[in-house]
């Protein structure tokens, strides 16, 4: 095994565990509305980091760093989906999320779609992988195309990994949330100033 693929998988998944708008997605949609949309949420989020492996892989990525334009209308974008799922969120029932008869009524793909685009409409990733992965590559000189979306997999693996985790814990913390009254309200407003909070952070 390379030797550059250690390092590379220690920092990933130090880069996973810190705060940022995927983690907390996954928390705040398992800690609503159950461990199994959590899970699959996060398998929407792992699965478009394929979108930007091929960006970095394939030299798009570069376009994007280099034109402002394309970069502000990528940005404004995402905030703009996010804002949109906040209004989602301010729009319905306040205790639909935590009625465990009605999350299994939810559509997974719906999750996984949901999951997928926020990864994907998220430009700092993109930007980031441009900066990060050609570190780790063992081969310059050799098949590059290859030896990304290899990093690609395993950062994919360890992301989804420690997402489904964080779905398991918080779905048991659900279990003690809903036996408080207006715990629905409470995490739905939560929701919404996260995402708000997120749509924010993406543009500034």
């Amino acid at each position: 095994m390379p030797e550059t693929l250690l390092p590379f998988l220690t920092a990933s998944i130090l880069l996973t565990l810190s705060p940022g708008p995927d983690i907390i997605y996954v928390l705040m949609q398992s800690i609503c509305n159950g461990k199994k949309d959590g899970i699959i949420t996060a398998l929407g989020l792992v699965t478009g980091i394929i979108i930007h492996t091929s960006l970095v892989a394939f030299g798009i990525s570069a376009i994007i760093k280099e034109s402002e334009t394309i970069f502000l209308i990528i940005k404004i974008a995402g905030a703009a989906y996010l804002l949109f799922l906040a209004y989602k969120i301010y729009k319905s029932d306040p205790e639909v999320s935590l009625d465990q008869e009605k999350v299994s009524s939810k559509s997974f793909f719906s999750l996984y779609k949901t999951g997928f685009i926020m990864n994907v409409l998220n430009p700092k990733v993109t930007i980031f992988f441009l900066a990060f992965f050609p570190g780790f590559l063992w081969e310059p000189e050799g098949n590059t195309i290859v030896q990304f979306y290899l990093l690609g997999g395993i950062f994919m693996l360890q992301a989804f990994l420690i997402f489904s985790v964080v779905a398991l814990l918080a779905g048991k913390i659900a279990f003690f949330l809903k036996q408080k009254n207006q715990s629905g309200t409470v995490f739905k407003w939560v929701q919404i100033i996260v995402f708000i909070g997120i749509s924010i952070m993406i543009l500034v």
